[in-house]
């Protein structure tokens, strides 16, 4: 009886395949928007993804990789990040570290898309363009997402700026519009994530203050750090949510106020859940 059940055991796993899938590959190419500076997630377990760079960077991809490990998906992580530059900097100086076959790649450029030029899409476009024709020439089926990135307080209080006076979404609505702009010019790209977007909604929403320089409202969060231009923990850890959501289409209230990454970096479980429902309704359209 026990040969017959093994024989059984046997054929089950024969007809339903033996052989693990592979992991799906993603690489994130950014600057410190994306490797997590001035907070404590830049360092955050580095050991699980791979920093082609050799920098001992966790960042936002170490965080997408604990959401993965926790939502039972199975991912290979990797970066390439260099402060202070744009997606032009990544083509000219960084080809021989990202060319090569991903299955998701994750693009995110400078702050101001121009530094020369705030605002102006126009070096943005070309780079994206460049960079996914390289991409597709080791992956014609590459999957690449622009991510939409947040508005600087800095730019909108203090320093001149094309944004300076105005309301504290509008830097983020011209840098998501800018994006907009690109998918049409290639709609061969799969689109872009609303990180900035998911800010003004909390902004919206009462879970985050939207001016730093007037102090932070009694039982909300202030997603800048200290120079009012990066993010906080919290607020990479919004931008973590956002694209995990997009690329694995996995609901990431499902993570729970209990969530690791969230209780590493320390943030209240009450507002870890309030981050993850953000980051769900801005992805489902949910209007605020």
């Amino acid at each position: 009886m026990m040969r017959l059940w093994r024989r059984w055991a046997l054929a089950l796993m024969a007809l339903c395949g033996t052989t693990p899938v592979s992991a799906e590959s993603i690489l994130f190419v950014g600057n410190s928007f994306t490797f997590g500076a001035h907070s404590p997630v830049m360092r955050y377990r580095p050991d699980v993804v791979r920093d082609l760079n050799k920098e001992g960077i966790g960042g936002v991809p170490a965080l997408f990789k604990t959401f993965a490990e926790q939502a039972g998906l199975d991912w290979t992580v990797s970066l390439e990040t260099s402060p202070g530059k744009d997606l032009a900097f990544h083509y000219e100086q960084k080809r021989r570290e990202i060319d090569r076959r991903w299955d998701v790649v994750i693009l995110q450029d400078y702050s101001t898309l121009d530094a020369q030029k705030p605002g102006d899409p126009v070096r943005h476009v070309e780079a994206v363009g460049l960079i996914a024709d390289l991409l597709r020439r080791a992956n014609p089926r590459v999957r690449i997402e622009l991510v939409s990135t947040w508005s600087r307080a800095d730019l909108t209080y203090r320093t001149p700026s094309p944004w300076h006076g105005k309301p504290i979404t509008a830097m983020a609505d011209d840098l998501a519009a800018a994006n907009a702009y690109t998918l049409r010019r290639r709609p061969d790209l799969a689109g872009a994530i609303p990180v900035g977007q998911a800010w003004n909604r909390a902004w919206r929403e009462r879970v985050a203050d939207p001016n730093p320089y007037d102090g932070i409202a009694f039982g909300q969060i202030d997603l800048w750090t200290w120079d009012q231009y990066h993010a906080s923990a919290a607020g990479y850890y919004l931008e973590a949510l956002v694209v995990f959501g997009k690329v694995t289409g996995f609901d990431v209230r499902r993570l729970g106020e209990e969530e690791r990454a969230g209780r590493d970096l320390g943030l209240e479980p009450r507002m870890v859940g309030r981050l993850q429902a953000i980051a769900q309704a801005e992805l489902t359209g949910v209007r605020p």
